[in-house]
């Protein structure tokens, strides 16, 4: 294994699991839910976007039900 490698020379190519990880979507939210997770995610030094993301991701892995 070289020491050292010249990685400007590499060629770049995408990622083929990119398009598998993520889907943006678009959703109505009323302010009051926002201000929240803004909120919440300031305390926890990350975008409330990746707080919504943490939250949900959650809810699927522990099949939480509506109340």
């Amino acid at each position: 294994m070289k020491p050292e490698y010249n990685l400007a020379s590499m060629k770049r190519r995408p990622n083929p699991f990119a398009k598998q990880l993520k889907q943006q979507v678009t959703l109505p939210l009323g302010i009051e839910v926002i201000e929240y997770f803004e909120e919440k995610a300031e305390e926890k030094g990350i975008s409330y976007q990746e707080l919504i993301n943490l939250y949900l991701t959650d809810c699927v892995q522990h099949q939480r039900e509506l109340s």
